[in-house]
């Protein structure tokens, strides 16, 4: 391209570098003892780099089951212990927290707000649960009022309207974990191997990546060293530090 054209491009706005775009490689539905959620393993390839991920979805629906929010502000232990003794369908890791490992953002356990809600620019989206469903909205959008149970606020928020939020970062690769919803019956908690907030976004809107669900929006949990994914029966991806609150996937009949 003449370089005088692209100068020209740049300074309008038409015009961004093409960047490669990640296709499924293969998804297929994991063993689960429990029907209640179902277990997808994906994986992702983006071919122009070479670089491949991995994803793993618990996936539910809300008239099945729902969120709770475990909070550990004393004892630590790791993920895998906390959800058997729940007896949970699936979980991860939670919100940030800061280095006295107070939460940050707000965090709602059992209708009881441990941490109240914050204006800070990275924690963008709050995922909760409410009696007969689980949403995820923008931060200055949220409402607590007493059918909201459990909640955690964190971020970036990765998509919206089913489309990729636009200016992530696309540089720095980590660990992810994330909640997504449907916008109708499903939602979702997953896993993901080293990717940028942005890569993370594209490959979550790519078509066929939770089988039948297609995501309207999506929450970034906790990544790097606390990323971890348990599902009862199946996958154990253990967290790198301990943390100091989860995820769990429930039965409804528990709540």
């Amino acid at each position: 391209m003449n370089p005088r054209c692209l100068a020209l491009l740049l300074f309008l706005g038409f015009w961004t570098p093409a960047r490669a775009d990640w296709n499924v490689v293969s998804s297929e539905r994991q063993n689960s003892p429990n029907e209640l959620i179902e277990h997808r393993k994906t994986e992702v390839a983006n071919d122009e780099t070479g670089e491949r991920a991995t994803l793993h979805l618990a996936i539910f629906r809300n008239s099945a089951a729902t969120l709770r929010l475990v909070d550990q502000p004393a004892e630590r232990r790791d993920l895998a212990a906390v959800m058997t003794d729940l007896h949970a369908l699936a979980g991860v890791n939670g919100g940030y927290f800061d280095p006295q490992d107070a939460p940050v953002g707000l965090l709602v356990s059992a209708g009881k707000t441990i941490s109240p809600l914050s204006r800070a620019k990275l924690l963008s989206g709050v995922l909760f649960a409410e009696k007969d469903s689980v949403e995820i909205v923008r931060a200055a959008h949220f409402k607590m009022n007493r059918a909201v149970a459990e909640a955690v606020q964190c971020g970036p928020l990765l998509v919206e309207r089913g489309e990729p939020v636009p200016g992530l970062n696309d540089t720095r690769s980590a660990r992810r974990t994330f909640a997504a919803i449907d916008g109708r019956k499903s939602a979702a908690l997953g896993y993901c191997s080293g990717v940028s907030l942005a890569e993370m976004a594209r490959v979550l809107c790519l078509t066929n990546i939770a089988g039948e669900v297609k995501f309207a929006r999506a929450l970034n949990l906790d990544g790097g060293s606390s990323s971890a994914f348990w599902v009862a029966g199946g996958a154990d991806i253990s967290e790198q530090k301990t943390v100091r609150d989860f995820v769990a996937i429930v039965p409804r009949s528990t709540r």
